[in-house]
């Protein structure tokens, strides 16, 4: 449980920096500004007794005059803690990032994926105030988030991160809890042959679990993005990836978002290995996957998890896969 009031705490953290940020408006200035919510809810969101839905946070963020999409991976991720603590999942699916002052805060670097810095850099310091806004990428695996605000430097909790989906789409819950299956969330959205690529932006910028850690995405083996399959097929995915950083790669793994899967998703493992890579290797990381019988996109995203459990990169984009099913 301690876990689960941590993701909850450090996530009521972000809120009420991103408040701070532009001045500590009143709640009831806030809710003016939004149109669609009340004050007390917002107040409500920055007490840490409970996880905002995604929608209360967008209308936060929005009322802070920041972007909400910068806000969704760490939602996501705090949601995923208060769902494993609540269903009793082992601690080593529920790891927690270490928060750092801001004067730890160090840049990412553009061309490095799932990892903010290559071997041997020295990160500088980014903007000490300001609202976080998101960085649009163009085409979503491991690009790092760019810099955000150090007032927004909150630790970001940990679980296993990713979403194996037939369907996809980034909003959330419209409860004050945790839902399995939020509306309009990635598991609930459909998507079609004419989304793919599917283009996400940047999550939050935040340190690796280990400093220098660093990972590359290299190539598509097998299944470029767009790539036709049929019903209930069995195919198999393969990326490569090279281990960028000065951290070896032990017991580390692929995990993925939205669970349970439902019989209309594609369905794979939900932890797939990563076999152990030293600094400067690269390595090739499968799984099989079954496609659904109805048609659509099947848009697939995965975070990578160190070997105690907490996700390696929170501030680099999920790995993922897109095929279309026809």
């Amino acid at each position: 449980m301690r876990a689960r009031a941590k993701a909850i705490e450090d996530f009521a953290a972000a809120l009420r920096e991103l408040r701070k940020s532009v001045g500590n408006p009143p709640f009831r200035e806030m809710s003016g500004r939004s149109g669609a919510i009340s004050h007390t809810t917002l107040h409500e969101a920055t007490k840490g007794n409970r996880l905002p839905s995604w929608e209360t946070t967008v209308e936060f963020v929005k009322a802070c005059g920041a972007d909400p999409a910068a806000y969704r991976e760490r939602w996501e991720i705090a949601n995923l803690a208060v769902r494993s603590a609540s269903a009793g999942v082992p601690s080593n699916h529920a790891g927690v990032v270490a928060a750092h002052p801001p004067h730890e805060l160090e840049n990412a670097v553009s061309d490095v994926v799932e990892g903010p810095w290559p071997a041997g850099e020295t990160p500088a310091s980014p903007p000490a105030t300001g609202p976080v806004s998101s960085v649009p990428g163009d085409r979503g695996r491991f690009r790092p988030a760019r810099p955000v605000v150090a007032a927004l430097a909150v630790g970001a909790v940990g679980v296993a991160a990713v979403v194996l989906v037939a369907v996809t789409g980034d909003r959330g819950s419209g409860t004050d809890g945790p839902s399995v299956n939020p509306p309009e969330s990635p598991s609930t959205t459909r998507l079609s042959a004419a989304d793919c690529p599917v283009h996400p932006t940047n999550p939050p910028w935040s340190l690796p679990a280990h400093q220098g850690d660093s990972a590359k995405f290299i190539g598509d083996i097998t299944l470029p993005d767009c790539t036709h399959v049929g019903p209930r097929q069995t195919v198999t995915k393969v990326w490569r990836l090279k281990n960028a950083g000065t951290v070896p790669w032990k017991a580390y793994s692929l995990h993925r978002l939205d669970l349970p899967q439902q019989p209309d998703q594609c369905q794979t493992v939900s932890d797939i290995p990563i076999k152990d890579t030293r600094p400067g290797e690269m390595v090739d990381i499968r799984t099989d996957i079954i496609t659904p019988k109805k048609p659509g996109l099947c848009y697939v995203r995965f975070k990578m998890m160190e070997g105690s459990g907490q996700v390696a990169f929170p501030g680099g984009r999920p790995l993922n896969f897109q095929i279309i099913v026809d």
